[in-house]
């Protein structure tokens, strides 16, 4: 597995869950948006499973699916520019998926910023994947409600 972009939640929950099933996960994330140093840590009890570059290219080699978010979350729109200039080369774009596998799957949390973090190819030619990924939250979403108003 691989995820490129802001070291952000989705990064974190991805390389905990990957390692713990015994995924190999990369990581590319520009200096100083890197994973949690908590995430980092845990990491190390995968020697050899996990790796974090600063190059996309790298962390897609051989990758079965690759993750992608948006470079400036909610809450974050103050530093959209400064985040613009920071991840300019963290995308899902032809040179990625040409180092992953073929038939690698490409994930989006969404909302996606076309051109930015995913080009608008790779992204529609992955839309189907996209959605079902989206789709398939909403129903856990719903489920951690239910169990919750039933509290």
């Amino acid at each position: 597995m691989c995820y490129i972009g802001d070291g952000n939640n989705m990064a974190n929950s991805l390389i905990v869950g990957g390692l713990t099933v015994g995924m190999e996960v990369a990581a590319a994330c520009p200096e100083g948006y890197h994973p949690d140093k908590t995430v980092l840590d845990f990491a190390k009890n995968y020697e050899g499973k996990f790796t974090l570059t600063d190059k996309p290219v790298e962390a897609a080699a051989n990758a079965d699916v690759l993750f992608t978010d948006v470079w400036a979350s909610m809450g974050q729109e103050g530093e959209a520019e400064i985040r613009r200039k920071a991840f300019a080369g963290y995308q899902i774009n032809d040179a990625v998926m040409a180092a992953a596998k073929r038939d690698a799957m490409v994930q989006h949390c969404l909302p996606a910023h076309r051109e930015e973090e995913i080009t608008a190819k790779v992204f529609e030619a992955h839309a189907e994947e996209i959605f079902d990924e989206a789709e398939n939250r909403l129903h856990a979403q719903k489920a951690v409600m239910v169990k919750l108003m039933k509290s």
